[in-house]
């Protein structure tokens, strides 16, 4: 067995996928969070990192065409790694929010301007057409027009499956009336629970819906990287198993359901292995209860 699959796997659609995948945001750097000074790692060093995880039995890899800084186009290095393995590896985007050449970020494209969106992501990728695409809502009140703009493109071939990203329980309805929704991917981690409190997370298990958390090592930090974890409660259950608190973090996060994917994200080839055998922990129910009572002491 290879390490990713070591936690399971989970069909997006009809495409399986280990439940341990990556997320490419840091192959960028941090430079379109306004960090100018986190430096994105050598092309070449990227490339190597992505083989790396193929090899560890990485076979989902979540990107946007938006995740670029000055100097690199994640996108543009899946699409060089992907060489050999093309046919081996699920790669979902996604599309709604933007950035201009510049940079600068807009904050919601028209359901007519998503055709171009998809279209720049098929061409970043060398594809012809897209595993799976996720409606980035950004704040609407309802996707239905947006959604079903996505489902046209669907309908003609350049799409396979559909996800929703930053949504409510109600999206999720409202879109599956639309066509067939594959994925739900919200910010959720052991100290950023809302998808809990509004039942999404259960919802997605009900219809049968993969969750795929982002911020999950991070959590209330959001983006920035993994810093000195300071609950000794945390540490406790990672001495327990050998690991280290982000590992102990995405272990936890797995545990809420078998149709829970990870996606973590790291420039660090250290880090990505340790973040791939995260998938392996297994949590006992006393340190589940001790790491939900460090939740509800931050509520």
């Amino acid at each position: 067995m290879n390490a990713a699959a070591a936690a399971g796997t989970w069909k997006l659609g009809d495409l399986e996928v280990n439940r341990i995948g990556y997320g490419a945001m840091r192959l960028t750097g941090n430079g379109m969070l306004g960090n100018s000074d986190d430096t994105p790692i050598d092309r070449g060093a990227a490339v190597r990192l992505l083989h790396s995880a193929f090899e560890q039995g990485v076979n989902h890899i979540d990107t946007a065409a938006f995740y670029f800084s000055p100097l690199r186009s994640a996108n543009e290095l899946i699409n060089r790694a992907l060489a050999s393995w093309r046919d081996d590896v699920v790669v979902a985007t996604k599309v709604g929010p933007g950035r201009d050449a510049s940079g600068e970020w807009f904050s919601m494209a028209s359901p007519d301007q998503l055709r171009g969106h998809v279209e720049e992501n098929l061409r970043q990728l060398g594809r012809d057409h897209l595993d799976v695409v996720y409606l980035r809502s950004n704040g609407l009140d309802s996707v239905a027009e947006h959604f079903g703009a996505l489902a046209e493109l669907r309908a003609a071939g350049l799409v396979r499956h559909l996800g929703l990203s930053s949504v409510r329980p109600q999206h999720v309805t409202e879109a599956r009336a639309i066509a067939p929704v594959v994925c739900v991917q919200n910010s959720y981690g052991l100290d950023w629970r809302r998808a809990d409190e509004s039942g999404l997370v259960d919802l997605c298990l009900e219809q049968g819906i993969a969750f795929v958390p982002f911020f999950a090592i991070s959590g209330l930090r959001r983006e920035a990287a993994a810093d000195q974890e300071r609950d000794a409660r945390l540490h406790t259950v990672a001495r327990a198993h050998g690991a280290t608190p982000a590992q102990i973090r995405l272990a936890w996060t797995l545990h809420r359901g078998p149709h829970v994917l990870a996606i973590p994200g790291t420039s660090n080839p250290a880090h990505l292995a340790e973040n791939i055998a995260a998938g392996a922990l297994r949590l006992t129910q006393e340190e589940l209860a001790l790491l939900d009572r460090l939740y509800s002491e931050r509520m």
